[in-house]
């Protein structure tokens, strides 16, 4: 069958065996999707290990120009998205506006991101019930989580939505808290006597280790953001995208750079950053949780494991969401095999759901049985698959608006159009270089090449291309001439 929407000028289509897409999601679980992609384990534990290795200041700094990153790729990425809603985004994007090999490579880039990525979200959920229940055995947990995820995905798209929008009410829930507590600590309102600024000026604060430090900062604040992406999958999915998508963007990005800056404020004036808990992965030294606790909450360490739990849940359901579209648009594009590209009568690609979600359990087995080296190594594989997606983006925006001219078309025609172009794709491009490069340049800064250290870091990079040589040399592709950019979906 043939869906078919006009976006303005040009017509986009969605072609389906056995089904439709279902334009299901709407404003509210946009905006929640791509806010609790971000809001997680990275702003809930490891913000403190930030605050810990640069000081306040530099984690202030550091997460604030990955926040300046990001806004340009989501206003790059709403530039797209809301005139050519995709389920494929970044790959049908990059397949349209640059090469078709790019567009391969990124979409199989993006699903084993996710997909290794449920992986963890299962240990990690075994981890936190056994705070609760330390003896019994871990397969139970794993087992219930997957079951969770799978039947938000498999139900409908609006189960999905609908799930995610509840798991990240109880963040943001939390996260404001937090900032309100705080802040009434920092004055003595609450807590005992008040701080004040005393916390940024020990030892050589605010500014801990020098530029070093706050650039290793840089590249984890980077993970923390990553998920705000995940609204450009969802947009093939949403209510009148061309109104919904910009609407989301303008409301996702303040929200989440106030959360991790004001959250990172809070937690560097109220613990020393000298303070080695700050390091800890233990829920029950999480920075919140001690914060929570100076506050006199009681039960704040049981309290906070929930909250993380369902951090958790959220980021496994919105991974099998993410990548069981991308591998059903890639299969549709003739990238994978054709059986992954069918939907049922509810339009729930269930065959690539199925197959991701297997994966997914394969991968946690592995990290279960033997000494977890192949769990390990996949892990690694994925590390900067995120950083990988959110250069594509870059890249594609920008072929995308010198085509659009190129061709002749009015910018006033975009239903939203990106500000500040070409700064905003070239600044974001050269930054999540950046990132890419340095993940980890302490392995070559020594007395010698930590040639171990460099491979596991950098492991993700040669595999994205060799994925993007191999399927241009095997199918003979080429970059695509600005003139013959289509803007139609077919």
């Amino acid at each position: 069958m043939k869906d078919t929407y006009q976006t303005h000028d040009q017509p986009f289509s969605v072609s389906n065996e056995g089904g439709q897409l279902k334009r299901k999601l709407k404003s509210r679980h946009l905006t929640m999707i791509s806010l609790g992609g971000s809001i997680g384990t990275g702003l809930f534990l490891a913000s403190g290990g930030a605050i810990h290795t640069a000081g306040p200041g530099g984690a202030l700094i550091a997460y604030a120009l990955i926040g300046i990153m990001v806004y340009f790729l989501m206003t790059s990425l709403a530039e797209m998205a809301a005139y050519m809603p995709v389920a494929g985004t970044f790959s049908t994007y990059a397949t349209k506006f640059v090469d078709p090999s790019l567009g391969f490579a990124l979409g199989w880039n993006y699903w084993y991101n996710w997909a290794i990525t449920i992986a963890a979200e299962l240990s990690a959920a075994t981890i936190i019930m056994k705070f609760w229940f330390p003896h019994t055995p871990s397969i139970i947990w794993s087992a219930i989580a997957l079951v969770i995820m799978f039947l938000l995905n498999y139900l409908s798209v609006k189960g999905f939505g609908e799930g995610e929008y509840w798991f990240s009410i109880i963040k943001v829930v939390t996260v404001i808290a937090f900032i309100i507590i705080g802040g009434l600590m920092i004055f003595g309102i609450m807590g005992g006597k008040a701080i004040g600024f005393s916390n940024f000026m020990i030892s050589d604060g605010p500014i801990h280790g020098g530029f070093l430090a706050v650039l290793g900062i840089f590249m984890a604040a980077g993970f923390s953001f990553q998920g705000t992406e995940l609204l450009g999958v969802a947009a093939g999915e949403s209510e009148s995208p061309e109104k919904t998508i910009p609407r989301a963007i303008k409301s996702v990005f303040w929200r989440i750079l106030l959360f991790y800056i004001l959250a990172i404020f809070v937690i560097g004036l109220l613990i020393p950053f000298t303070d080695a808990k700050l390091t800890a992965d233990d829920i029950t030294v999480s920075p919140f949780t001690i914060v929570f606790q100076r506050a006199g909450i009681a039960f704040a360490a049981s309290v906070m494991n929930a909250i993380i739990l369902t951090a958790v849940l959220s980021a496994g359901n919105s991974g099998m969401y993410a990548s069981t579209r991308m591998l059903w648009d890639l299969a549709r594009d003739g990238k994978a095999p054709k059986f992954l590209g069918k939907l049922d009568k509810r339009g729930v690609p269930v065959n690539a759901l199925i197959v991701t979600a297997l994966i997914g359990t394969v991968a946690f087995l592995a990290s279960l049985f033997g000494d977890g080296a192949v769990y390990n190594w996949l892990l690694n594989a994925s590390g900067m698959s995120g950083f990988i997606a959110w250069l594509g983006i870059a890249i594609s925006h920008y072929r995308f608006r010198k085509a659009y001219v190129a061709q002749g078309k009015d910018l006033k025609d975009l239903p939203y159009r990106a500000k500040w172009f070409p700064f905003g794709p070239i600044f974001a491009f050269i930054l999540c270089a950046i990132v890419i490069l340095g993940q980890n340049y302490s392995a070559f800064t020594g007395d010698s090449i930590d040639w171990k250290g460099a491979l596991v870091s950098y492991i993700g990079l040669p595999i994205f291309i060799i994925f993007w040589l191999g399927y241009k040399i095997v199918k003979k592709t080429k970059v695509v001439r600005l003139e013959d950019c289509h803007f139609n979906k077919e």
